[in-house]
């Protein structure tokens, strides 16, 4: 009876030692996975802004609200559960999902560079769509979950691929801490971004002080340039994140970043850059020829 009690309590501890082991892990799954999808989250942040620009700015924190909702739905009851199914019965599709989400942000990436650089013809009066306040909010709401599912869908993805060799507990786990931590960071950046404005306006009345009115106005002139810087490094993390992917699934191109890294090796932020410069450069040239094709 006691020696079988006793060899009870050793399984006890061996489980309680093993779960331990496996929560002190799951932090560091969760760093290294937010590391890994630091392109898609810079992307997803710089992207968003854009889509209450112009609509009524009482509903922009509704608005952003409502896309963040959808996107961590997407993401614990869709996303990460097809990842963990799919990486059971199906693992060899995990990458091909990758490489095809890749292209895609390639694609995208390219048609916001022309449309920068291409020149575009005043629209004729009949051609403008007019649309309610509240159908142009449902449209541009619509528009953001479809091209967060995307960039939500390769978050998952890359988390999955970060613990496919860990136990389906750690998997599970890191999945939801990745899903909540990035949506929370991403759109509650994103809703200081779009009210930083309105703050700037708040500081800049008669009443207040005059550094503060100062500094609001400062706020206020400076937003629309961060908009568009943050824009175009958006359009740049696209663009690298969706290549690099893709390079990743082709040895030959991931041989041929391993080499520059090596080359670079004494300097770390120069062969970072270096990576990051020619996968931008060669996701440009991709999505071009996905636009071509």
């Amino acid at each position: 009876m006691s020696l079988g009690l006793l060899a009870l309590l050793d399984d006890v501890a061996a489980l309680v030692k093993v779960s331990a082991a496996t929560l002190d892990d799951i932090p560091a799954q969760v760093a290294k996975t937010s590391g890994k999808v630091s392109g898609i989250v810079i992307d997803d942040a710089a992207v968003t802004p854009k889509y209450v620009v112009g609509l009524d700015p009482s509903r922009e924190l509704v608005i952003i609200y409502n896309i963040a909702k959808k996107s961590l739905i997407n993401k614990l009851v869709f996303l990460g559960p097809a990842a963990l199914i799919l990486g059971f019965f199906a693992p060899w599709i995990i990458q091909p999902i990758l490489m095809l989400g890749g292209a895609y942000l390639c694609f995208e990436g390219y048609e916001k560079v022309h449309s920068i650089f291409s020149h575009h013809e005043p629209l004729e009066e009949s051609e403008i769509q007019q649309m309610t306040p509240e159908e142009l909010e449902t449209e541009r709401t619509q528009s953001a979950i479809r091209t967060d599912f995307i960039l939500s869908a390769e978050i998952m993805a890359i988390t999955y691929a970060t613990v496919a060799t860990k136990d389906i507990t750690t998997q599970i786990v890191v999945m939801i801490c990745v899903a909540i931590a990035i949506t929370i960071a991403v759109y509650g950046f994103v809703g200081m971004i779009v009210k930083a404005d309105d703050v700037g306006v708040h500081m800049a009345k008669e009443k207040n002080h005059t550094l503060i009115k100062k500094t609001g106005r400062g706020i206020v002139k400076f937003m629309p340039y961060f908009l568009l810087v943050l824009g175009y490094i958006g359009t740049a993390a696209m663009l690298w994140v969706g290549a690099e992917i893709i390079a990743h699934g082709i040895p030959a191109l991931h041989h041929g970043l391993d080499y520059i890294s090596q080359t670079l090796s004494e300097s770390p932020s120069a062969a970072w850059a270096a990576k990051a410069g020619v996968c931008a450069l060669g996701g440009l040239i991709l999505g071009g020829l996905i636009a071509q094709i």
